[in-house]
């Protein structure tokens, strides 16, 4: 494998170069876009190769978290906070942190300023990951010493609020990648507003989880007794299961259609069996116009957050069978409870 230290992210000085540099590390890294994907896995990370061959098409800076990912899968790891610094520097339109080509490169005189300058890297704009206003989380303090020129008080303000959701999110992207699903990203109440919890989850690429098992996630699978010969849901951990890839798609009456998208099968829309040893387990149809509809309902106040999937035209819930918490678990259509397994978490990505 080459050199990847030879690509450098200080050299960018706005969102193209950034890109260009990428897939430079790419190149270097020798692997193709499925073994980036897979590596990715491997890592506890979420790197769709659609996705990333999109991103290294375009000429604007991806998400943290998915610049995080394929930093780490390139192999680069070690430097994943420096490929975040530049990518924040950019984004806050800071292009003085980049070399200037020429021997007679001059920094700008920043001018008068309120305090001692700012020893440490430039600000980041809001990142996309995380809310766009700290909410209830609190402790994160600004970096101390934080300077702007003589009467920008709203400028210092902004910069320090960057500054803290900067810290959470390289804690979020570099020290403990796998769990992120703890931070609260889902669409469920990933604000702290309490009136969150009360909307509809938006449309898109999403991963489904039981909300007691957040490292588990419904994928396919095959049902533990062997009596089905075809894939139905099942929660498996969702570092190990990167396809089928799910998109929740919106229908009319506030419902939802649940979409699996695999490389070789195509797509295929979650429908409640009705018959046979397997009835109540969902299997991905490719008749997606007669497919089950669901109605993703907010979980009663007071209690863990997330949805429940009610199955439109019945009186059931999907739950996880025997209300198990094991690898390999049928999701299933119960009697609707309060019980813990019938809670499921929505989260983006």
């Amino acid at each position: 494998m080459a050199d990847l230290g030879d690509v450098s992210p200080r050299e960018a000085r706005d969102a193209a170069g950034f890109i260009d540099l990428m897939r430079q590390l790419k190149e270097r890294s020798g692997l193709t876009y499925r073994d980036l994907e897979e590596r990715a896995a491997r890592n506890g990370d979420v790197l769709a190769r659609s996705t990333l061959a999109d991103i290294l098409r375009r000429t604007s800076l991806p998400r943290p978290d998915v610049l995080a990912a394929f930093v780490r899968a390139c192999g680069d790891g070690s430097r994943a906070s420096t490929w975040l610094d530049a990518r924040e520097r950019i984004a806050a339109g800071d292009t003085a942190g980049a070399p200037v080509p020429g021997p007679t490169a001059v920094t700008p005189n920043p001018g008068p300023v309120a305090g001692p300058a700012n020893s440490g890297p430039a600000a980041p704009s809001a990142p996309s990951v995380l809310p766009a206003s700290p909410g209830p989380i609190t402790g994160a303090a600004a970096p101390a010493g934080a300077a702007a020129p003589a009467g920008t008080g709203a400028a210092v303000a902004a910069r320090s609020r960057r500054s803290r959701w900067r810290v959470v999110t390289l804690a979020a992207l570099l020290v403990v990648p796998p769990l992120a699903v703890g931070a609260g990203w889902f669409l469920s109440g990933d604000s702290g507003d309490p009136d969150t919890a009360s909307r509809p989850p938006a449309d898109g690429w999403v991963t489904i989880r039981p909300a007691r098992t957040p490292g588990l996630c419904l994928t396919d699978g095959r049902d533990r007794d062997g009596a089905y010969a075809s894939a139905v849901a099942v929660q498996l951990p969702c570092a190990q299961a990167p396809v089928p890839r799910t998109y929740l798609e919106r229908a009319e009456g506030g419902l939802y259609r649940i979409q699996w998208h695999h490389p070789r099968e195509g797509r295929g829309c979650l429908t409640v069996m009705s018959t046979g040893r397997v009835k109540g387990m969902l299997e991905p149809r490719n008749d997606c116009a007669r497919a089950t509809l669901f109605r993703l309902e907010p979980t009663a106040a007071g209690s863990a957050e997330g949805f429940r999937l009610r199955p439109a035209g019945g009186s059931g819930c999907i739950g996880i069978a025997d209300d198990d918490t094991t690898e390999g678990a049928e999701a299933i259509e119960e009697r609707c409870t309060d019980a813990a397994d019938q809670r499921f978490l929505v989260r983006t990505g």
